[in-house]
């Protein structure tokens, strides 16, 4: 087994988890990847250059309970420990007001969105708990509208209201078994998700405006220095966004 500390993500498919996949690789990690989509995972692990000694990607959806706790089971089993859990699965869903919001939508994205953390914070949570040394550190993906909603987004932004919840949680339960918790609020990260974003979006006051979006890189150097802390040091909450976005007194 590689002496290298390991690096579990989720959602490692495409845009933000890829790219802090690859990131982790970089700066030296084993990691472990994971999504729905193996051919796309295994465009991760290609992408990433790092030696199949020191990755693995598994195939798995994180709103089945059975697959999250596989991924973790593999993880284990080829590099002994899970060191940083990289909690980013996610997606949007069309834009609809709450009227026109079906339940079987809002179940939807709270399904990926959130039960889905939850299953890989509390899977993450059991084998930090019970590997020796004792500890590690999950990071959740939160977004800016955990604070600051955007209009005809209910799901999504109840979702990630939880997901602070979560973090909080996972925070206050992990102290006496040496785990940490962070959560990163991205505003805007350029990624295939986002491109839309600069031909116009709805704003709360109902205009239609572009909204910048800054280099995912920086993303990644937040996850790399959040992952790379002594675990009695923490990064509670970070935002990183467009410095120019509505955000701040956002409509």
């Amino acid at each position: 087994m590689s002496t290298q500390k390991t690096a579990l993500i989720t959602g490692a498919t495409s845009g933000i988890g890829r790219a802090c996949a690859l990131g982790l690789a970089r700066a030296g990690y084993n990691i472990v990847v994971s999504g729905r989509r193996g051919g796309r995972l295994k465009e991760t692990l290609e992408m990433s250059g790092a030696d199949e000694a020191n990755t693995l990607g598994v195939v798995g959806d994180v709103t089945e309970e059975a697959s999250v706790m596989n991924m973790f089971a593999e993880a284990k089993e080829k590099f002994g420990r899970i060191d940083v859990v990289f909690n980013n699965a996610g997606r949007f869903l069309p834009a609809a007001r709450i009227d026109d919001t079906s339940l079987e939508t809002f179940q939807e994205g709270i399904n990926v969105n959130l039960v889905g953390a939850f299953l890989v914070a509390r899977e993450a949570f059991r084998h930090m708990r019970d590997q020796s040394p004792q500890g590690g550190r999950i990071i959740n993906n939160g977004s800016i509208s955990a604070y600051v909603p955007r209009p005809n987004a209910v799901p999504y932004n109840t979702s990630k209201h939880a997901i602070s919840g979560l973090t909080k949680s996972i925070s206050l339960e992990g102290r006496n078994v040496n785990i940490a918790c962070s959560q990163i609020d991205i505003g805007n990260a350029a990624t295939d998700m986002t491109a839309k974003m600069e031909t116009g979006m709805l704003q709360a006051n109902g205009t239609i405006a572009p909204e910048p979006t800054f280099d995912v890189e920086h993303v990644v150097d937040a996850v790399i220095y959040i992952a790379g802390l002594p675990l009695n040091a923490n990064v509670q909450f970070m935002t990183v966004m467009a410095t120019t976005m509505p955000y701040v007194g956002r409509g």
